[in-house]
Formats: structure tokens, sequence, C-alpha cells
């Protein structure tokens, strides 16, 4: 049985392009992992397509995609990404179009039906504290976390690149390995093995180094060229991962068991849509230089539901900041904070006011006696329309010339935002769907 070399080209929706480009160009891959979307983009992209039912993909699928087609069709290496965020067809589309711009003769395979707001019951409740979801109406989108399976039918097509919206971050990666070696999606070890793989290389640079480092405690070499991770799969031995010789960052054990326990809350239960898997006896071994070989992940079934993130309206955010320096910075900050608190804290339900550089992370100062020499007073808060919103701004701005001495660096704006909450959905209610797109063709649904 062949192996698979598979490499991880994005950990999330703004990552570096120059990366992903040398691990594509030098990095002998089979496939090439995109992992763009999260909670906070995919709720961004429902936003964009309200306004415009032609996007709502990955803003960055144009730049990704133009740089990257042509490596990887000369390579023969196969794009598979979570780029299409909240419309994944309009992503494939824009994919087919990039292509005959570039004279590339590719096929595109999008999967869809993750958006699934029509399949709600309105007794579902939230995870986060079991308030119904009617409370929350009127919901923007909900998107379901589609498995593996949902993924391996685009994969049979042959198509070169594979466009999705929602699916679980590992679940990129395990689908490719399935494919690869025939491993059924209820060969629970198998299926565990590639979820561990997937969860390593999901967040691309950080398991070469990149969030892992503190200087003069745990060194990273040349982290301004940090390289991006790959891992050669085996059929019936541990799976390595490895990085392009030459590039910057490490592959150790320290950073390999780091990124194995990232956002994992139980390592004995890791919940994804294709298993729940054990990694509490996943052996890490270094087997040479920037290379850890991965194995022994358990499991012993899948969970029956569907984890869906939930989007709604929740009103306009105003922001305001400004700066104060130099000899007594923290007493004009304070002084400035309490005149903003005054003037604006009976008008606004929730507001925030942080002093960045003493109190903005923690909430207070890890020391009360210490006094920085430069401080930023950001004021936050929420309303229900964007005029409203607007005079959090316009109050820290007339800090100018009715607050403290010395302000400066004055900047504000209003966004519009989409809140997210999590709930579960009953598999059998989300029916996955692939269409193909060419060059040569128009669109077919299988």
């Amino acid at each position: 049985m062949p192996d698979l070399r598979i490499g991880s080209g994005a950990g999330f929706s703004g990552d570096r392009l120059d990366a992903a480009l040398v691990l594509a160009e030098r990095g002998e891959l089979d496939w090439l992992a995109l992992e763009c979307l999260a909670e906070r983009t995919i709720a961004l992209a429902q936003l964009r397509r309200r306004k415009d039912e032609s996007v709502g993909y990955d803003p960055q699928l144009h730049r990704r995609m133009r740089a990257l087609l042509p490596v990887a069709k000369r390579n023969g290496t196969r794009i598979i990404t979570n780029m299409g965020a909240a419309n994944p067809v309009a992503a494939g589309q824009a994919v087919i179009e990039i292509a005959r711009a570039l004279r590339l003769d590719i096929c595109v395979a999008v999967v869809s039906g993750d958006d699934v707001l029509a399949q709600l019951d309105q007794g579902m409740v939230t995870m986060e504290s079991g308030v119904p979801l009617a409370r929350y109406a009127p919901l923007v989108s909900v998107n379901a976390y589609l498995g593996a399976d949902a993924i391996l039918p685009a994969l049979a097509t042959g198509a070169d690149v594979i466009i999705t919206g929602r699916v679980a971050d590992p679940s990129l990666f395990v689908a490719p390995i399935l494919h690869r070696f025939g491993w059924a999606t209820d060969d629970w070890d198998h299926v565990a093995h590639a979820t561990s793989i997937g969860h390593l290389l999901e967040c691309a640079g950080q398991l070469c180094g990149g969030y892992f480092a503190d200087p003069g405690r745990k060194d990273v070499p040349d982290m301004a060229h940090l390289g991006f991770p790959f891992c050669d799969v085996h059929a019936d031995a541990p799976a390595v991962l490895g990085k392009v010789a030459g590039t910057g960052g490490c592959i150790t054990l320290a950073t390999a068991k780091e990124q194995l326990l990232y956002e994992v809350t139980d390592p004995f239960g890791y919940v994804t849509p294709d298993v729940i898997a054990d990694f509490s006896r996943v052996e890490l071994r270094a087997v040479g230089p920037d290379r850890v070989s991965v194995a022994g992940a358990r499991a012993s079934g899948r969970p029956e539901e569907l984890k869906a993130s939930v989007g709604y309206l929740a009103g306009f955010v105003g922001e305001g900041e400004i700066a104060y320096a130099g000899p007594n910075a923290l007493a004009r900050a304070e002084l400035a904070a309490n005149i903003i608190r005054q003037r604006v804290q009976d008008r606004f339900a929730e507001l925030r006011i942080d002093l960045v550089g003493a109190t903005a992370l923690h909430g207070r100062a890890l020391d009360p006696e210490a006094n920085p020499y430069e401080v930023r007073l950001r004021v936050a808060a929420r309303a229900q329309s964007a005029d409203e919103a607007a005079i959090i701004g316009e109050e820290v701005e007339a800090l100018y010339t009715n607050g403290p001495a010395g302000g400066g660096g004055a900047r504000r704006h209003v966004i519009e935002q989409v809140g997210i909450v999590s709930t579960l959905i009953a598999r059998e209610k989300v029916a996955p769907t692939v269409t193909l797109l060419d060059t040569e063709s128009h669109a077919e649904a299988l």
C-alpha cells in the first residue's frame, strides 16, 4: 500500500502564504490542507453573505489559489480546504474562474450541506448554558460540523481541489488518510489515529514552534521563516511528522506534545464528528532532526449528534482608543477612563473599559505599584444600532481637548456583530452533498 504525505498550508484564515508555497513547492506532497475556518470567521462570512449572496467564502481564497494552484497542478498535489465558509459553492466557482484565468484544467468538488438552519427544532438549546435557541432569534445561520464521511465522496471523484464549508478541523486530514488506505469510517482505531495526525497538523506553524516559543525558556530557531509541517502516513507503521529542510522553526517532542493537547479539554475523550478519540495512549518519539513519530490513538465509537455553530444578530460594537505616555501616564489614562465611564455608563448595558499596558488582559495590574510609561485607553460597548454604538468613539475622540493632558493617537470604529453559540443536532438531520465543477463544463451534483 503506498504511503501518503499530507501537508498543512494554513492554520487560520489570516495565516501566511509564503510558508504554504514553500511546502507546496518543495514538500513532495500528495495533499495540501488549508484549515481556515473558525467560529469567528464563519460568523463574519455569514455577515458578508447577508449583504451579497455571491460572496461569503474566505476573503483570502483568491490570493491563496492564484499562488497555489499552478504549483499544486505541476506537482500533482491535491488541495483540500474549508475556505468555502458560508458559501462553499460560490467558493468552488471562484476557484474555477481563477483556474481558467491561469489556463489550468482542473476539477473542483464542493462539499455542502453543513447549513442546517432549516432543520432546527424549537426545543433545541445551547451547549454552553442550556438556554433555548429561540431566545437568540432571529438566527443568522446554523452550521453543523461535518466529518470525513461527508468529504470522502468528494475525494472519490478525483477532483484536484476539494472545497468545504464547516467541517471539523481534523477531518480535512482524516478524509484523505481514510481514502488512501481504504480505512472504513467505523474502523475506530484507524480513524482515531488519523484524527491525532489531523489535530497535530491543523494549526500549521504551531507544530513547528509558532505559539510554542518563549524566549529563554523555549527557544525556536529562525521564526521569521517558520516552516509549515507535513506528515508521512503509513498503513502499518507510526506516522512521522516533519517539515521542509532549511525552513525555520523546529519539530520536537515538546512542540508536538503541546500541539497534541492544544484545545483538547479531555484527552481521554476528544470529540469530533468522526470519532471520540482517546489521546491518552498516544506515543510521540523523536526519530530524527525535525522528525517526530506518532501512534497509539484509540477510540470506541463516534458521537450520535453533531455540534453546530449558531450565529445570531448581536447588534453593533462601538470602540474608541486613545494613548497616554510619559510621566504619570497611568494616572492620566485612569482619569480619562473615569470621565468616559461617568458620561456613558447609563447608556450602555454592556460596557468595557481597559487600560492596555496595565489592566487590559487580567482586569487588574499585577503590580499595583508599577508605573507604566505608556498606556492606551480602550473603550467598547454594544448597542442595537450603529448610530448608538458610534457614541463611544465620539466620546473617546473628544478627550483630545476635553480630557487629561497628552492624549494622542485616537481611533474609533463601529462593527456589526454576529454572536455565536453552539448546539447539537442529530446526524440524520444533516444531509451533505457534493457538487462537481470543472473548467470545461457546468456544475454537476452527485
